[in-house]
């Protein structure tokens, strides 16, 4: 299977901030070093016309974007200071979610080596996220093709809230977020599904939950197409989670979701959204277990 990556477009940064930056090289290092893909596997990502960011996002949200024109609370929204490069990286991501997608529907997986950025809305990016990757790709998609029932499986500890905006006016879509009840954003949209964890919840209760929740996704229609939103940051160790999963316990998460995936016959494909420990290796660990996760399902 293929991969898709951003990452050599990086973009400024002041010192100390908490976007994991460095996170996105290491990951691709990893998965071509410890032999989960080739190098050849690993596909730069192009950028997204901004004619499909426009069929999603605002039109003078996205000329402000463009320009430069961010007021300087809409900056702080972000959580991202602006820059040229950052624009340019926003619209590579997003197309590598679209191109992941693509390949799911063709072969069954697809995965970007990032994406996941759920916190953008129509008119806003909000919380790391300039432009909403899922939206997007299954904007794109429903254009190219006769595309069935979607499900989004957003398992970031914070909830996608633009990703619930967006979708929720179309039927053929099921968002689920399951995340921490007491963290960012404290202003909710409304998901399909919302499952609420409380501070401090471990891996048997979280995969309870988890199963739960999945079971509702089920009875709703069983989807064709899933984008799972593989979230490192309910992690025990990161700094912006609130959670208690261990390592393995993300580990039995992915093997959770794809178990059911492949019960439905959905085709998947994988964007990684947040993590934030403090050493970026930990971040860097659980997506790597990730990858192997897919790809040992693609190879079977």
């Amino acid at each position: 299977m293929r991969f898709w990556t951003h990452d050599r477009h990086a973009f400024p940064l002041p010192e100390g901030h908490k976007f994991p930056l460095p996170k996105y090289r290491l990951l691709r290092e990893a998965i071509v070093a410890q032999g989960v893909a080739t190098a050849a596997d690993v596909h730069e990502s192009p950028a997204a016309d901004w004619a499909l960011l426009g069929e999603v996002h605002q039109a003078e949200y996205l000329s402000r974007v463009r320009e430069g024109r961010l007021s300087d609370r809409e900056v702080r929204v972000l959580g991202l200071p602006w820059s040229p490069e950052l624009v340019e990286r926003g619209r590579r991501s997003t197309q590598g979610t679209l191109e992941a997608a693509r390949d799911a529907v063709a072969l069954g997986y697809g995965m970007n080596l990032g994406g996941g950025t759920h916190h953008a809305g129509r008119a806003a990016g909000r919380g790391y996220c300039l432009f909403n990757d899922v939206a997007v790709a299954i904007t794109a998609l429903r254009a190219e093709r006769t595309l069935g029932r979607v499900a989004v499986i957003d398992c970031d500890v914070h909830q996608g809230d633009g990703t619930a905006e967006l979708l929720q006016p179309d039927p053929h879509v099921f968002t689920l977020s399951l995340h921490g009840g007491a963290n960012y954003p404290f202003r909710r949209a409304t998901s399909d599904l919302d499952v609420e964890l409380p501070t401090g919840l471990a891996d048997d209760g979280y995969l309870a939950e988890l199963e739960t929740a999945l079971g509702v996704v089920e009875a709703a229609g069983a989807p064709d197409l899933v984008f799972y939103l593989a979230g490192a940051d309910p992690w025990e160790g990161d700094r912006l989670g609130r959670l208690s999963l261990t390592k393995a316990g993300l580990a039995a998460r992915d093997e959770l979701v794809l178990d059911r995936c492949e019960r439905w016959g959905a085709a998947v494909c994988i964007a990684l959204a947040g993590g934030y420990a403090p050493d970026v290796n930990d971040t860097v660990e659980i997506n790597l277990a990730t990858a192997r996760a897919v790809v040992a399902r693609a190879a079977g």
